[in-house]
């Protein structure tokens, strides 16, 4: 897959854009996606994620399985509004106050692991505060940071310049695999749409 212009790529055979949306992905996810899933023996990799809508948590799914990977999945202390708009607005105000909210639980070991892949949606051009949070109460020093995410159509933003700013002493993967799969926002827009053509006709 060729870059473009604000994207960036990993290119990897048993990583496609078809098999992510694949159904038979989807199926297992809830067995594979606990707060702290096991790693394959010996393996140093840790798949770390934060997810709204599903996206991200189906690719992190897919990256243990490929790579014997622990998982862990980002979560808040205080979970985020359930409605859509409630999360964009609150998302807003925490970024433009720089807040780092509390993390519902850390990862237990993280000087046992060697690579961490780390996944999250983009929110308001950038990465989540969640993973400014995630990024400042674990040492990467040392570790090799592979970026995953996904968006809604805007591209990335200035999210790899937040994770090379919070993590200064990681070595950050400079391809990220990237996605653009942001449902709920564009379900939301063609059910207004629907609505509205609906109200035309009386």
């Amino acid at each position: 897959m060729k870059a473009r212009k604000g994207h960036y790529t990993m290119t990897a055979s048993s990583l496609s854009r078809r098999s992510f949306m694949a159904p038979a992905v989807l199926l297992p996810l809830a067995a594979a996606a606990g707060p702290a899933a096991a790693a394959r023996p010996g393996s140093r990799v840790l798949v770390a994620y934060f997810s709204r809508s599903g996206n991200t948590r189906v690719i992190a799914g897919q990256l243990k399985r490929a790579l014997g990977a622990a998982l862990f999945e980002i979560e808040p202390a205080t979970a985020y509004p359930e409605d859509y708009l409630e999360t964009v607005g609150q998302a807003r105000r925490e970024r433009d106050a720089g807040t780092t909210p509390a993390l519902k639980s850390r990862v237990a070991d993280i000087a046992a692991y060697d690579t961490v892949y780390l996944g999250f949606p983009i929110w308001g051009e950038t990465a989540p505060p969640l993973i400014r949070s995630f990024l400042a109460t674990h040492d990467l020093a040392g570790k090799t940071v592979i970026p995953f995410i996904t968006h809604g159509g805007y591209g990335l933003g200035d999210s790899l310049a937040v994770l090379a700013r919070h993590a200064p002493a990681a070595r950050l993967r400079a391809t990220a695999f990237v996605l653009q799969a942001d449902q709920e926002r564009q379900t939301m827009e063609k059910v207004a749409q629907w609505l509205g053509a609906g109200k035309g006709r009386g």
